[in-house]
């Protein structure tokens, strides 16, 4: 399928954990903030399971973490980060979680949301296994773009808080096994997007490492799609 390039001008990326955008999108996100979008981070858990560090407290990893993705959303150029704050590991799709999505989405009002794709449950070939926070997350997100935060008498609190309803054109669903039917040329901003998770220090150990398979999936993206590196997705142009 053909599609349009797109030209945002407020994207919004929606996902559970710290650090889960800069891995699937941060290249798109640098590239849209570069030609002039504003972008926004929604993070819906609070991180606080992601550590090996036995003398890290919750508390203390929620925190750095949170930092982590601040500086992160500025190394991308992004204008700035909401964090939910539910419960690492345990997320579960719920009207909740959703509310608090379309509030978020009424508030910025994005024209390209760009979250997980929930169906995802494994790439085999990578020994992968989508996080279940990953998956309910992205579920949450696409059930809080449509039909969610489009019609205002879904949660008639937030419409009478003032949050107006949103229809959002254009979803992108982040696909780590190259099942996707659209790319974004991210060759201008590959370095940036090494720099969006360098700032994650506390998962990420070795930088260049990590960086080193990152940028091969990126370069086995842009082959397919005729540039040097891309991150790809499924694109979703909402009728």
């Amino acid at each position: 399928m053909n599609f349009a390039e797109l030209q945002p001008k407020v994207v919004l990326g929606i996902a559970a954990h710290p650090d889960d955008l800069d891995f699937g999108a941060s290249g798109t996100m640098a590239r849209y903030a570069g030609e002039g979008a504003s972008v926004y981070y929604l993070i819906v858990t609070d991180g606080s399971k992601g550590t090996d560090d036995r003398s890290l407290t919750p508390a203390q990893l929620i925190q750095i973490r949170q930092n982590e993705q601040r500086a992160a959303v500025q190394a991308v150029g992004g204008k700035d980060v909401f964090f939910l704050g539910y419960p690492d590991g345990g997320l579960e799709v719920t009207m909740d979680l959703k509310r608090d999505i379309v509030r978020v989405i009424r508030q910025v009002k994005p024209d390209v949301v760009i979250t997980m794709d929930p169906s995802l449950l494994y790439v085999a070939e990578r020994g992968f296994i989508n996080h279940p926070d990953h998956r309910a997350a992205s579920q949450a997100a696409l059930d809080s773009v449509f039909p969610l935060a489009r019609d205002h008498l879904s949660f008639p609190d937030l419409f009478a808080q003032g949050f107006e309803p949103h229809k959002t054109p254009t979803v992108l669903l982040i696909r780590l096994d190259g099942n996707a039917n659209f790319s974004v040329d991210i060759t201008s901003t590959i370095e940036v997007k090494k720099a969006a998770l360098a700032a994650h220090a506390s998962q990420i150990a070795d930088i260049e490492k990590t960086f080193g398979w990152v940028k091969q999936l990126a370069a086995e993206a842009g082959g397919k799609a005729g540039s040097a590196y891309a991150e790809s997705f499924m694109r979703i142009d909402v009728n």
